[in-house]
């Protein structure tokens, strides 16, 4: 079942959301390459979102162990930190969940380590993210569910990269996971009809070779099956009445 939100509860959503957003900001800011370690991330995504008043999505759900995901370079979404170091030119996805006052935001950057990788990772980067807002730029009323997924697929393959099938977008709100799936790809015109108040969680998993993956024996962790670089690109968005309304900014004093 698809629960729409009134616009008083889609605050709410965007309270969440800036706590993800400013959580994201941080960490990005505090990796060190060649030093940090994607544990040393989760530990930082821990002390950010209780430093903002928020509780971790992610940490106990489904199972999982941590506060934060991050994916290095083949690794598509879901990966479990350790002690693995992050060395420039590293691409790494972090995907962050928080909850506040019951209602939950849900947002992912994929960056370069260092600012700097190969030509070819940070041409996928800029992909990933353009296809991202491609997707955005649907979730309006009228629309179709697929148009977000047409979208993201059409802008992405026209440039050479696949978009992974096996894993898709979501609703959200008071739940992490709620109806429907936003799939990445699809043809146009197809799905539920879009309307004023549905909240989404529009999340593009683009790899430079195929778009087939596996999971590692850890149970989370997926991977690209031919081990070609990933990047990973998330907003939570509400469908309001003139189109998206992206949920999981920072407030533009601190931008």
């Amino acid at each position: 079942m698809i629960i729409k939100k009134t616009p008083a509860e889609i605050e709410k959503m965007r309270a969440a959301g800036a706590v993800v957003a400013r959580c994201l900001r941080d960490i990005v800011e505090q990796i060190v390459p060649g030093k940090t370690t994607t544990k040393d991330i989760d530990k930082m995504a821990e002390e950010l979102i209780s430093k903002y008043g928020a509780i971790s999505s992610f940490k106990n759900y489904r199972g999982y162990p941590n506060t934060v995901c991050v994916a290095v370079n083949e690794e598509v979404v879901h990966g479990i930190p350790n002690d693995r170091i992050l060395l420039a030119g590293d691409i790494i996805g972090i995907d962050l969940g928080a909850i506040v006052d019951g209602w939950h935001g849900d947002s992912a950057v994929s960056i370069a380590v260092g600012g700097m990788a190969s030509p070819e990772a940070m041409a996928l980067l800029k992909v990933t993210k353009e296809a991202l807002f491609k997707g955005i730029e649907q979730a309006r009323p009228g629309n179709r569910l697929s148009d977000i997924g047409h979208a993201i697929q059409s802008y992405v393959e026209k440039r050479g990269y696949s978009v992974v099938r096996d894993l898709v977008g979501h609703g959200i709100g008071r739940s992490m996971h709620e109806d429907p799936h936003v799939p990445n790809y699809g043809k146009p015109g197809k799905g539920i009809r879009l309307e004023e108040g549905m909240t989404l969680a529009i999340e593009p998993m683009v790899n430079i070779g195929g778009y087939e993956v596996d999971t590692l024996k850890d149970n989370w962790t997926v991977v690209t099956r031919d081990r070609s670089l990933s990047a990973h690109f998330e907003h939570t968005v509400a469908i309001r009445k003139n189109g998206p309304d992206i949920l999981t900014l920072a407030p533009v004093e601190e931008a």
